[in-house]
């Protein structure tokens, strides 16, 4: 084929593929998806005392019957918390732009999951306790947002959080976030012992993400600073050669995912330019593989978030960018 005939082709399957993703899109912006973003933390900040029989009678599932009423008093009056909760409401007066993000989300979710409900969406605050800033279950759905204020509030500086988790403590991340959990929800297999079962397994999460949440960036799904996601980028050979040479996929070093999987300022390669990579290369890598699977085998995304690691990586046939 001439070449000038070839890069036609190409130019025309590109085209293609733009214009059906475009027609899908379209479509799934249709669907329709109704619900509210209950404000638990502002109605906490105007309460008073008198208030806490409402507030209970509207939340049940946030008052444990086996704390007496004298603690709840107490927290409404407490200034810790009333700082916390001014905060938050400062930062977040208009939450028209998260709304609508969420509002795409839950139209993809329920795309390629027919049975899938909008739950209940309540936001609240939790003492920066950023490891459950998102909690998802089928019928109601929490978001902390003290946990989002942006990387330089004094909650993050002075609580000692380190620079690289507090980066995403920021309102943009939010869709991020609960994008991550439905994906852990829906994501299943059966093992998870070696590197490579971890790699895909989070791959498998932020493979969820692209489906979801394509309106956001590939830095912003896993987390990276741009130039963290274009060093990833660039360093795919490299990153794959090592996992290759050291004979690490199969491994079930239980330090591994502390070097490669796990929040980190860098990952731990024990070479010289271990500081300028980001953390959690092993992820990145996974969702390579896991995208390259999607690709090789037209599966839809919820038999993928269902499919076992080996299969993925064997059939993905991943070869690293050069």
């Amino acid at each position: 084929m001439p070449k000038r005939n070839y890069i036609f082709l190409i130019l025309g399957l590109v085209f293609a593929s733009c214009d059906s993703d475009s027609k899908l899109e379209s479509e799934i912006a249709k669907i329709e998806t109704n619900f509210i973003i209950e404000r638990f933390d502002t109605a906490s900040l105007k309460a008073t005392p008198k208030d806490l029989p409402q507030l209970k009678d509207a939340y049940p599932f946030l008052f444990s019957k086996y704390t007496p009423d004298s603690i709840w008093v107490n927290k409404l009056n407490d200034t810790l918390q009333n700082e916390i909760l001014q905060e938050v409401n400062k930062a977040f007066k208009d939450f028209k732009d998260i709304k609508e993000e969420m509002v795409s989300m839950y139209q993809h979710i329920k795309y390629y999951d027919k049975v899938f409900s909008v739950p209940r969406v309540i936001t609240l605050t939790n003492n920066v306790q950023y490891r459950d800033k998102i909690i998802v279950t089928d019928s109601i759905t929490l978001i902390a947002l003290d946990n989002y204020l942006g990387e330089n509030h004094t909650f993050y500086v002075n609580g000692n959080i380190p620079s690289y988790l507090a980066k995403n403590f920021k309102k943009e991340q939010i869709v991020v976030d609960l994008a991550e959990g439905y994906a852990k929800k829906y994501a299943f297999q059966t093992n998870r012992k070696s590197l490579l079962d971890e790699m895909i397994y989070f791959g498998k999460l932020l493979y969820f993400k692209d489906i979801m949440i394509p309106f956001k960036t590939n830095a912003e799904k896993i987390g990276y600073s741009e130039v963290q996601i274009k060093w990833a980028e660039a360093n795919e050979s490299p990153i794959w050669s090592y996992f290759i040479e050291k004979e690490l996929l199969y491994s079930s070093d239980n330090k591994l995912p502390n070097r490669f999987i796990a929040d980190a300022p860098f990952s731990k390669f024990y070479l010289e330019f271990d500081n300028e990579s980001p953390g959690r290369l092993g992820q990145y890598i996974g969702w390579q593989i896991v995208k390259a699977y999607a690709e090789n085998t037209g599966k839809d995304v919820m038999t993928i978030m269902q499919t076992e690691p080996e299969e993925i990586f064997i059939k993905s046939k991943f070869k690293p960018k050069k």
